[in-house]
């Protein structure tokens, strides 16, 4: 059997140890405390500095400076929320613009469209900076591709530039869509769509398409083609040539034709209209990026917004 110390004060030794460990414990415990607290609410300022838009969004151009040609991009689909909205071109361009030390600007789009009414507010952006700045040339190089809405914005430029194989025009308006009322009738599926307003299940995907509502449909679509068509007009002027079949109808033409018809103006890169066309080959890129924060709160804004559709249809909304 274990015998107890035969020291005399052993239990008051044991006790002070146990003090001194509870309070180094209880110390520690604060220091780690106090540090998370410290890191949430350094998260918090950043939150809180984004949202204000003291960092984030702004171009590599803003700290540079001397003689050059600005860059702005122009990739993938012009919607209202994503890097190539209205919201995010214009202020690129309106920096591009405004800066004293560049010569002229270049925009690089390879877009294969998106947006009409995010194309239209770029197009006139791009009409009124090159009306209040006449002396800077804007200047479209496109890359891969350049259709649809994205040649919608080319075509207020001041000229344009393709690679002989990259893919022009799609001057056109399409709406996506399906029916599956036939194969809900084979199936034995009954639509139970209960709507207040005779055309509120417009183009119901689950109900037969009536002839009144693909004609509202196609008259809606023909207005903003002819709004796409004399945007091009208006910018091409009198170097389109008109008598090309196909011209307006949606067909997409190679670089080379696109030159030929009058769609663009000539073969070319951002270095080289850089080099040969603006004489100023130092390029500053003035395209707005998105930082880590941007990207989370529109992917949380997405998750959100899909969230409540899914809410919505479920208590019988549409």
């Amino acid at each position: 059997m274990d015998q107890l110390p035969s020291q005399p004060g052993w239990e008051r030794e044991l006790v002070t140890k146990l003090a001194q460990m509870n309070l180094k414990e209880q110390r520690a415990r604060r220091r780690w405390s106090i540090f998370f607290r410290l890191v949430w609410l350094a998260l918090a300022l950043v939150v809180f500095a984004a949202i204000m838009g003291w960092i984030g969004h702004g171009g590599s151009g803003s700290d540079r400076s001397g003689r050059h040609t600005a860059l702005v991009r122009l990739e993938g689909e012009i919607d209202d929320h994503g890097k190539a909205s209205a919201e995010n071109i214009n202020a690129a361009l309106n920096a591009a613009f405004q800066d004293p030390d560049s010569v002229a600007v270049v925009l690089n789009i390879n877009s294969p469209g998106g947006s009409p009414v995010q194309s239209s507010r770029i197009y006139n952006e791009i009409r009124r900076l090159r009306k209040d700045y006449q002396d800077k040339p804007l200047y479209v190089v496109v890359d891969e591709m350049c259709a649809s809405g994205g040649y919608y914005v080319a075509a207020a430029a001041d000229k344009i530039f393709v690679d002989g194989s990259s893919l022009v025009g799609s001057i056109g308006v399409i709406f996506h869509g399906f029916g599956v009322d036939k194969a809900m009738e084979k199936l034995g599926v009954e639509s139970r769509t209960v709507t207040a307003g005779e055309n509120k299940a417009f183009m119901d995907p689950f109900s037969p398409a009536k002839p009144e509502h693909k004609a509202h449909l196609e008259a809606m679509l023909g207005e903003v083609h002819q709004q796409f068509i004399k945007a091009v007009k208006d910018g091409r002027g009198d170097r389109l040539k008109l008598n090309t079949p196909g011209l307006f109808t949606g067909l997409i033409w190679s670089g080379n034709k696109a030159v030929e018809n009058g769609l663009a103006d000539g073969l070319g890169s951002v270095d080289s209209v850089a080099r040969e066309i603006t004489k100023a080959e130092d390029l500053i890129d003035y395209t707005v990026e998105e930082n880590a924060f941007d990207k989370f709160a529109r992917k949380l804004g997405t998750s959100f917004g899909a969230g409540v559709m899914q809410s919505m249809v479920k208590a019988g909304w549409k």
